[in-house]
């Protein structure tokens, strides 16, 4: 039986966030809602879920671990999977199911102006990896269900069932608060 409604939150530009240029750190978490997803580097596959959470991470200038952790928390507890009543007030720790954490740098792009996005407010490389890993390793302890990961830098085809559809984007900001 599906859910009577699925909600789908739209990134925007958050308060917190302030105006292109300026820099406010942000980890950016998009999530989905998944019957099943993988993530497949060279025709190999690298990581797979059941009935669980995909969620793209993208990180920016001047992400912290700070952020990451916030997010985490907020990934393992977020209400997405129908209770009894068909209502969204379930958690991932509740349900004990599986999160792919996929790096996704574009998440950081300004797309204000012109045909083609800019990058400058996603984090240096290797600081996006260090994040990236962190958050990966943190998720290792705190999360009791499966957990998959896909690979920084690496070419990937992420494959997914969309469970509603339900998508919601993240953001923690410097003081960890959660904007969307």
């Amino acid at each position: 039986m599906p859910l009577p409604n699925a909600w789908v939150a739209h990134p925007g530009r958050c308060p917190e966030r302030g105006a292109p240029g300026d820099t406010v750190a942000v980890v950016i978490g998009l999530l989905q809602r998944v019957s099943r997803a993988e993530v497949v580097i060279a025709a190999e596959m690298v990581g797979a879920i059941g009935p669980g959470l995909l969620v793209f991470i993208g990180v920016e200038r001047g992400d912290t671990q700070v952020q990451a952790d916030r997010l985490l928390q907020r990934l393992l507890g977020y209400r997405v999977f129908a209770d009894q009543d068909w209502r969204m007030n379930l958690s991932l720790s509740d349900t004990a199911g599986g999160l792919l954490l996929v790096p996704q740098f574009t998440l950081a792009a300004d797309t204000d102006k012109g045909a083609r996005p800019s990058f400058t407010p996603a984090a240096p490389a290797a600081t996006g990896r260090v994040l990236f890993e962190y958050l990966c390793a943190a998720a290792r302890v705190q999360h009791c269900g499966e957990l998959a990961t896909g690979r920084f830098g690496a070419d990937m085809q992420v494959g997914l069932i969309n469970d509603g559809p339900v998508t919601f984007w993240l953001q923690t900001t410097a003081t960890g608060a959660v904007a969307g």
